[in-house]
């Protein structure tokens, strides 16, 4: 499974993609880090440059809008306009959870309508949006009505929000007037199965409802099984795949890897132990489930790490969370240089991988 998951998750070898296409493959990118795509894509794709990612989002080829688990994704065009309506239960849900009580007496469609032509007549910070909204209905909460806008607009942040070397303020407009384009009246929740098995997989029906945060999913699975393989892990539990997906030797080699804060690899199965053990995921844990940078040896989480700034150097900082070998250590300094390269060009940089 460990092995099944990095090939499709281009982490055994770096594949040469364009950074669009690479972001698809991956069935969006999470990005509530407006940079960590980046970090993302240059460990995946050979020869990766910040610009092929920068230029694909000013171009609009690729948006940030919030989709599976409710969270902000880097997707491309193409999948924003199926993908979005399909995570709309999920986001109605997590609506009424949260804001039920202020829901009463509310006319939910005034207020989409008039979030809507708030967002379009010029994008908005939602702070923005939420003072605007409390002046047309006064007697309402104004957290409660930005909400109902964020879940029933499909909102994009907008550049230079996830710019490499830029960045700024968060602000908004509805996904169709910057697309120029309606999103799908009808997503097949059978293509989000299938490319959810082609980026994840072997998988099960539970890793599914994980990744994307939405529930039902095994009445989709079911109407898809004649094209699925049923496998079954060493526990016995079912495995559901693609018939011809890669699914290598479990002694293929691979080799070190930097992941960005937030790295769908650990975030997209319900049982993370193919790729993190039991032992650190414990030391991985943080209040706000665990947003640092990790690192790979064998194919599995092995420490984290970050990059600090010191005078005219950048700095690389390791911290295993057990021995390296010789061997693993200098392979990790290694990959390690190539990330300072490509994150802190110009600058003296320096490797620091704790005992």
């Amino acid at each position: 499974m460990n092995r099944a998951l990095l090939a499709r998750q281009m982490l055994l070898a770096r594949e040469t993609l364009p950074a669009v296409r690479a972001v698809e493959r991956l069935v969006g990118m999470q990005a509530q880090a407006p940079l960590a795509p980046y970090v993302g894509l240059w460990t995946r794709v050979e020869g990766f440059r910040t610009e092929d990612l920068a230029d694909r989002i000013i171009g609009r080829d690729l948006v940030r809008i919030t989709v599976m688990r409710g969270t902000i994704h880097l997707v491309s065009a193409d999948d924003c306009r199926w993908l979005r309506p399909l995570i709309q239960p999920m986001l109605d849900r997590a609506l009424k959870s949260g804001y039920g009580r202020h829901l009463t007496g509310l006319d939910l469609e005034e207020v989409v309508s008039a979030g809507r032509a708030l967002v379009e007549e010029r994008p908005r910070t939602f702070a923005e949006l939420g003072t605007l909204l409390g002046e047309r209905l006064p007697d309402h909460d104004g957290g409660a009505l930005t909400a109902v806008v964020r879940t029933r607009v499909p909102l994009v942040q907008l550049p230079p929000r996830g710019i490499w070397g830029r960045g700024g303020q968060a602000v908004h407009t509805s996904a169709e007037a910057w697309l120029g384009r309606p999103l799908s009246p009808d997503p097949s929740p059978e293509d989000l199965v299938l490319r959810y098995l082609a980026a994840y997989g072997p998988a099960t029906v539970k890793d599914l409802q994980t990744w994307s945060g939405l529930t039902r999913q095994r009445e989709v699975v079911d109407r898809l099984r004649p094209r699925l393989v049923s496998l079954r892990s060493e526990d016995g539990t079912e495995l559901l795949d693609l018939p011809d997906a890669p699914r290598p030797d479990p002694d293929t080699p691979a080799p070190p890897r930097f992941l960005p804060e937030y790295d769908n690899l650990l975030r997209s199965h319900a049982d993370r132990s193919h790729v993190l053990s039991d032992e650190h995921r414990g030391r991985l844990a943080t209040p706000n489930d665990s947003p640092r940078p990790t690192f790979l040896i064998d194919g599995f989480v092995h420490g984290t790490w970050r990059i600090t700034r010191e005078r005219d150097r950048a700095v690389l900082n390791v911290e295993p969370y057990a021995p390296l070998s010789a061997r693993d250590r200098t392979a990790l300094a290694e990959e390690g240089a190539r990330l300072l390269a490509f994150a802190a060009d110009g600058t003296g940089h320096d490797i620091r991988i704790m005992d």
